[in-house]
């Protein structure tokens, strides 16, 4: 737009040059070379005048921008000062709340301290005196501590603590597994709860179930004894069954007292393995969905180490139910805790003394004191099984671990009957049916255990 405005003027000199000459040749009849002289002069005139106008406008519109750049600057370095002020405000009025948390937090953090202190000071004086006294042989043998199991979370029984000699010792395998038999289908595999603590606290969090066999005499066989010959005589599938089942009553009976417990309930290996047996296993568990979040299925660090392809696809079934699992009887700390973790494994149990012993930093990837921090990266939880004396508790609390299982805190303790009321007859009548199946499926019945009609009755109970 500019270059066609300054051509059109250039145009209208040139034009006003022209008739100013022709007017003075044709007109005022002067010399043709004088009248050219006098345009272009007058040409030359105008040029002249144009630039300098040009000049002056651009120069006042230069100026004009300059003082609104002058003013925007101004407006600008308001703002910032403004802005620099307010944050200015900001940070002393953070560090002024920082400061009164601190001071409100320090007297608390230096008390927590003495506290832990005190308690651990407390514990070693304990131990020591253990120690003395096991010397002077006031104490020959030391016996186990134990903390009364609260009657709020579940009223269980008073019996002793179940360390007899071996029952089944002579007798041959062949008949341990007609001992076993008979006592599955008699009803006398018992239920017994040992209490996962958390520490220092020691407040009852989990329970562990195990089994324990009654024989016709009355007397008490812990599983250690039977659980291997079961696995290999093919009982364990239907042994799982009357145990899952119990644990599922044991569980709804904990939910109403406290739903903050939880319950470990160990699994065979053989059980993910009978396909048949599975999927009634698994149909259980799933009309039992809403337990996931606090019933966890614990297998041993040797099985899980032999799983393969159907063992995998079970606890993923399982996983996707909303159950999670834990892991017990650590042989070593090699442990994979992300691939542990992506199975659904949320609990790893290792006993006490691994942990505490110098030759496990030796034989593993990590130092013992380091699991604990390495397994919660991924969401695992460490639990220190077997602890018997006090002094091994406060090695543990060095460790950095949140749980503890053992006799120091309680013996395994069975589950009183009223806690399992219906529990037996329906197992037994639910074996029978089970005996009584069409010989084609004999061999799966007698594995399965009838758990779809187990879920029928428990969902008639509840």
């Amino acid at each position: 737009m500019h270059r066609i405005s300054a051509t059109f003027i250039a145009v209208c000199m040139v034009l006003i040059a022209a008739s100013l000459g022709a007017v003075l040749f044709l007109g005022l009849k002067v010399d043709a070379s004088m009248s050219a002289i006098v345009a272009l002069g007058a040409l030359v005139a105008m040029v002249l005048y144009n630039n300098i106008a040009s000049r002056l406008r651009d120069r006042g519109q230069l100026g004009d921008q300059i003082a609104d750049l002058s003013r925007g600057s101004s407006d600008l370095s308001r703002q910032m000062a403004e802005m620099t002020r307010r944050l200015n405000e900001m940070d002393e009025h953070m560090r002024r709340s920082v400061n009164r948390t601190h001071g409100a937090i320090d007297p608390l953090a230096v008390e927590i301290g003495e506290l832990g202190a005190l308690v651990k000071q407390l514990a070693e004086t304990v131990a020591g005196h253990e120690a003395i006294l096991q010397e002077q042989g006031v104490m020959p043998e030391p016996k186990p501590l134990s903390i009364p199991m609260p009657e709020s979370v579940l009223p269980l029984g008073e019996s002793e603590p179940v360390g007899a000699p071996s029952v089944l010792g002579n007798i041959s395998r062949e008949g341990m597994s007609a001992t076993i038999a008979a006592a599955i289908d008699a009803n006398r595999i018992d239920l017994y709860l040992q209490p996962i603590v958390t520490l220092p606290q020691r407040k009852v969090r989990y329970y562990e179930a195990v089994s324990r066999l009654r024989t016709e005499q009355d007397d008490v066989v812990p599983a250690a004894e039977f659980i291997e010959i079961a696995e290999k005589s093919g009982l364990m599938p239907k042994l799982d069954n009357l145990l899952i089942f119990r644990c599922v009553q044991v569980m709804r009976r904990l939910q109403i007292k406290n739903r903050d417990v939880g319950l470990f309930c160990n699994v065979s290996a053989t059980t993910l393995q009978d396909a048949a047996y599975f999927r009634q296993f698994h149909d259980f568990m799933d009309a039992n969905r809403a337990l996931g979040p606090s019933m966890l299925l614990e297998f041993t660090h040797a099985a899980y180490r032999d799983f393969g392809p159907i063992e995998n696809e079970a606890l993923a079934s399982l996983a996707e139910r909303g159950f999670r699992f834990s892991l017990d009887h650590v042989a070593d700390l090699r442990l994979e805790p992300k691939e542990l973790a992506d199975r659904g494994f949320r609990f790893v149990k290792v006993p006490a003394k691994m942990l505490l012993s110098r030759l496990s930093g030796s034989t593993s990837d990590i130092h013992p004191a380091d699991l604990a921090d390495l397994l919660a990266r991924f969401g695992i939880d460490l639990v220190a099984e077997r602890i018997e004396t006090e002094s091994t508790v406060v090695d543990l609390l060095d460790y950095d671990v949140r749980f503890g299982q053992g006799f120091l805190f309680s013996p395994p303790r069975p589950v009183r009957a009223e806690a399992l009321q219906g529990v037996a007859d329906t197992g037994r009548g639910e074996q029978a049916r089970a005996e009584t199946a069409p010989s084609a499926n004999a061999g799966s019945s007698a594995r399965g255990g009838g758990l779809v009609q187990l879920v029928r009755a428990t969902s008639g109970r509840t």
